[in-house]
């Protein structure tokens, strides 16, 4: 018998999002200086904008 509340949730963006917060929390925790905008654009993986 199928129960229709036994649902797996999955959000791949949602995942991403959730990840890529992570990794900010953590360079800035180990970081005794604020990150640069440099840095910040590094760990989300930003290009820069080469106009």
């Amino acid at each position: 018998m199928n129960d229709p509340f036994d649902v797996t949730l999955e959000d791949p963006e949602l995942m991403a999002e959730v990840e890529l917060t992570t990794n900010l929390i953590v360079a800035a925790s180990e970081s005794e200086e604020h990150l640069s905008v440099e840095e910040i654009d590094r760990i989300l993986g930003v290009e820069p904008n080469r106009d």
